[in-house]
């Protein structure tokens, strides 16, 4: 099987999560900053709720490559994940968070020539008081180990 990460993480690469950690899955985002933080060439940002708050760090990193990972409802079964460009990120992305998706996107394109993808992991729970779904963290860790190769 291809690994989706090689092929479009090129050159300098800022990873932003995205979550509420007490929200179940949608924490997805953090956890897997946590995992990846110490990864060699790769800036990872727990943008927490509010990534807006993170604009001015992204940009100032200068990227070649954005990806933002976020638990997005997809339609699909719990855990499973799919990479997103473009309009599909407008259109599944950010489901629990304040900023616009394409706002967002809007600006980093503005401001940065990066190539911008998703992320997103199909939640099986966002309720507040929960930890992430042992799907979810299977997930996570199946994920992180790709993007580490």
């Amino acid at each position: 099987m291809e690994n989706i990460f090689t092929s479009i993480l090129k050159g300098k690469v800022v990873i932003v999560g995205i979550g509420n950690i007490i929200r179940g899955d949608d924490g997805f985002g953090p956890a897997l900053i946590e995992k990846l933080k110490n990864t060699a060439g790769v800036v990872c940002l727990d943008a927490g709720t509010a990534p807006e708050n993170y604009l001015g760090k992204i940009v100032g990193e200068n990227p070649d490559t954005i990806l933002i990972v976020d638990a997005v409802c997809l339609d699909k079964n719990p855990g499973e994940y799919e990479i997103l460009r473009g309009n599909d990120i407008e259109k599944y992305g950010f489901t629990t968070h304040d900023i616009s998706p394409k706002m967002f996107i809007e600006y980093l394109q503005s401001q940065t020539k990066a190539n911008i993808y998703m992320l997103g992991i199909q939640p099986e729970n966002v309720f507040f008081g929960q930890g992430l779904s042992e799907k979810i963290k299977k997930a996570a860790e199946e994920i992180a180990n790709l993007i580490c190769l």
